[in-house]
């Protein structure tokens, strides 16, 4: 499944994709109508919530093919081209993200990788896809883009072993990890060249990890303005998956709903030769096989 948040008519609902059509299923409308006894979540992340107990995603099985063979399916469907994407879901804590991940965009920035770099993004700067983001020119000439993916968890667990770490995922997402590199080159942390608003672009779906069989190779290719930057493929990794949430169990409990993003593939702007950064007008598209697209705008002027 491919699950979704989005605004529609000023109100917030979340989904999942209409199979072979541009169009998601309004789950707030089928499980009002269609949902088993009172499990009626609001919110995708209350639904990630209740999974600990409850199957979300049979439940929504479920609902679907109740609202399919009702005899008036359109009025549970919303197209695509009506709806703003959302991120897909706000967790509770910041989005978790490792840097230097990838060998080869270590190296084009000059970084040792002698030990993991994580950081964190703060849940302000989510946005969901197609959404257009301040260019920032007020604070920074050097906006630059990451293209990667991203791990949803879907259930609770700290000082989980590498053994079991998989079975604590949910789905996968894309993230586009905005970052600015003046504030990153000049701060002794990354927090704040993270954070900016607008900076964590996430979506369009959540693909349930049934859906993406082979996480750890997949390719991830980066586009501004349809001109190609990064073409990598997770499988370039350094430190993989059931580590990742191995280490950051040790010291931080994860919770459903959680995110963590897994680190960039070479092609960044800052390591272009010359240099290449965002600027007002460019559009980004980063594309995870049997994920989607997650495309960005940057604004004209300095909203």
């Amino acid at each position: 499944m491919k699950f979704l948040s989005f605004k529609y008519k000023d109100a917030e609902s979340y989904g999942v994709k209409v199979k072979r059509e541009d169009a998601v299923w309004d789950l707030k409308q089928v499980f009002a109508e269609f949902g088993e006894g009172d499990f009626h979540p609001k919110t995708l992340l209350e639904g990630l919530q209740q999974n600990q107990t409850i199957d979300f995603q049979e439940q929504v099985r479920k609902a679907v093919v109740a609202a399919e063979d009702s005899g008036k399916a359109d009025n549970y469907k919303i197209a695509f081209s009506d709806i703003e994407f959302l991120p897909p879901v706000t967790p509770t804590n910041n989005v978790i993200a490792f840097g230097r991940n990838y060998q080869d965009h270590a190296s084009e920035l000059n970084h040792e990788v002698q030990r993991l770099y994580v950081f964190t993004k703060a849940a302000s700067s989510l946005t969901g896809s197609e959404s257009t983001i301040p260019n920032h020119k007020d604070i920074t000439d050097q906006l630059d883009y990451e293209g990667e993916l991203g791990i949803v968890i879907g259930k609770s667990g700290e000082k989980i072993p590498k053994a079991l770490a998989l079975d604590y995922i949910y789905g996968y997402t894309i993230i586009n990890d905005i970052t600015d590199r003046t504030a990153q080159n000049s701060q002794d942390q990354a927090f704040l060249s993270k954070s900016l608003t607008g900076g964590c672009p996430m979506g369009p779906y959540i693909v349930t990890k049934d859906e993406l069989p082979t996480p750890e190779n997949v390719n991830i290719v980066t586009k501004v303005n349809n001109e190609i930057r990064q073409d990598g493929n997770t499988s370039q990794m350094i430190n993989k998956i059931d580590g990742l949430i191995e280490e950051i169990s040790k010291y931080v409990a994860l919770h459903p709903g959680d995110i963590i993003a897994t680190g960039t593939p070479a092609g960044v702007g800052a390591g272009l030769e010359p240099p290449r950064f965002l600027q007002p007008g460019d559009e980004v598209k980063v594309t995870i096989d049997n994920i989607g697209t997650l495309t960005t705008y940057i604004a004209e002027d300095s909203e």
